[in-house]
């Protein structure tokens, strides 16, 4: 059937088959997710307005929560519920695109492992790298989930786990809602006692990472270790 006497809401679909994934653009991959758009707009037309307003960016639209996405005309629940699960489907992919044993040789080694973990939260979790003698990674651990400004991290629990994986090395990391890499007087005390405590085990704290949506800070590049 001619795309051109197809349903609007039904040519992304179409031209997906006939053209491949790859010719679809951002609006029309939305639309697909969605199905259909509203009295005045088209699944597309309305996939757009919503991209714009996110400044077409999908990480931007990651952070938007099912009741944002409701605001939209034509946006009820389920829909909302599905353009959210289609995003976490798109994060839980390139995590496990990360090789289990990927090789660690420098700060930006560990953002890339773990910014689609800590980029785009609305509260702070703290996350570790657990490396072996050649700095390959053999375990990654999610340890605390926390409040808008502060997640604590309990170092007994922390170093149970590099023990249990045989962990020499270890890298932690967290992430900063508020957009600020600038560590707080917690995170130097916490980076300082988890050191130390690391000391005694001879498992070297090799770096701790602040993460934001756009950026990092590595404690070890600015010489805090």
């Amino acid at each position: 059937m001619p795309i051109k006497i197809l349903a609007k809401d039904d040519r992304p679909r179409e031209k997906f088959l006939q053209k491949g994934k790859n010719s679809l653009s951002d609006s029309e991959l939305l639309a697909i997710i969605m199905g259909s758009g509203n009295k005045e707009e088209t699944a597309v037309e309305l996939a757009r307005k919503i991209l714009n307003s996110v400044g077409n960016n999908w990480n931007q639209l990651g952070l938007l929560s099912t009741k944002d996405l409701m605001k939209f005309k034509g946006i009820g629940e389920a829909k909302a519920i599905s353009i959210t699960a289609a995003l976490e489907i798109g994060k839980r992919r390139a995590r496990q695109e990360i090789p289990v044993k990927a090789n660690i040789s420098n700060s930006q080694d560990a953002y890339v492992l773990l910014k689609n973990q800590l980029s785009d939260l609305r509260t702070e979790e703290f996350w570790a790298i657990f490396l072996n003698n050649n700095n390959k990674v053999i375990h990654i651990s999610q340890l605390t989930q926390g409040g808008i400004s502060q997640s604590v991290v309990d170092v007994r629990v922390l170093f149970k786990t590099a023990l249990d994986h045989l962990s020499t090395g270890i890298i932690i990391a967290h992430n900063h809602p508020s957009g600020s890499l600038k560590p707080s007087r917690e995170d130097l005390s916490i980076t300082q006692k988890i050191k130390e405590a690391g000391k005694t085990l001879s498992i070297q704290l090799l770096d701790h990472i602040i993460v934001t949506q756009n950026s990092y800070f590595s404690f070890s590049d600015e010489g805090l270790l």
